[in-house]
């Protein structure tokens, strides 16, 4: 009989952490573009506005580079699989968060994010299959008119504003409190690189942060004046930071974080270890 101390566990699926890398370096190709076509609208670049600087417009601007389509292809198919790689960490709970209600709530957060990317990645790969830049419809616009049209719908639409406001606020206080620091320091980097990643998540995770308030700021504008038009995605919170005081200034202070969180996100893709 076999002695059971001498058992060597299979490894873990290789699978699951080429989909991981794949949809890192994916979200990073994103938001490095968001970022670069946020700062150019900032100070008037290139004849750039904050209209191009939202995720789906990104998504056209890739489409229109030479041999476009087939770049588009490969980041719908990468962010595809960091959708499937979320939905694998909240359903197999691999981050070790638990069932109780910190740790459900963590892993709900995995498939909200899931969602959102494959719902970027489903429309990547439908601009693809049709060869066009698709619909130029507001997608939170959108949720906020399909709200609206509900029973209570400017209740509905105030608490989406809240939660939103809340995503935004916990953005910022996990970069700033530098919370992330665990997965980068699990990874056994040279001090170096080490340091560099944490700078990089943390004005990456802050500017998303603000980015995040700002949306839910015109989700609660919606909902108090019951009108979805008030709604809007990063293209209307960019337009939102730049009509400020030194709107340019911010705008370009939180775009260079942006591209501070794409590098971050190449960076996760190389370098931290992920739990299968």
């Amino acid at each position: 009989m076999n002695d059971v101390s001498t058992y060597v566990p299979s490894p873990p699926p290789r699978w699951v952490e080429n989909f991981a890398k794949f949809g890192l370096t994916a979200k990073g190709v994103v938001y490095c573009l968001v970022g670069v076509i946020a700062f150019m609208a900032a100070f008037e670049i290139g004849g750039k506005s904050t209209s191009s600087a939202g995720k789906a417009n990104i998504l056209k601007t890739i489409q229109d580079l030479p041999a476009g389509n087939v770049l588009l292809g490969i980041v719908a198919l990468g962010l595809l699989c960091y959708a499937i790689w979320r939905f694998i960490q909240a359903v197999k709970d691999t981050e070790d968060k638990g069932s109780g209600a910190k740790g459900v709530g963590k892993r709900l957060r995995y498939v909200f994010s899931g969602l959102v990317y494959a719902a970027l990645a489903f429309l990547a790969g439908r601009m693809v299959l049709s060869g066009s830049s698709g619909s130029g419809n507001d997608s939170r616009e959108t949720l906020a008119a399909k709200l609206l049209e509900q029973p209570f719908g400017q209740w509905l639409v105030g608490i989406v504003a809240v939660g939103i406001i809340i995503t935004g606020i916990y953005q910022i206080y996990y970069g700033y409190s530098e919370k992330y620091k665990k997965k980068v320091q699990s990874g056994g980097l040279k001090h170096e690189v080490e340091h560099q990643m944490i700078r990089a998540g943390k004005v990456g995770y802050m500017a998303r942060g603000i980015v995040w308030m700002v949306i839910g700021y015109l989700f609660l504008q919606a909902a108090l004046s019951s009108s979805a038009q008030q709604a809007g995605g990063s293209s209307d919170a960019f337009q939102f930071l730049e009509s400020s005081s030194y709107g340019s200034y911010i705008l370009g202070a939180v775009a260079l974080g942006l591209v501070c969180y794409g590098v971050f996100m190449f960076m996760r893709a190389k370098y931290q270890p992920i739990n299968t």
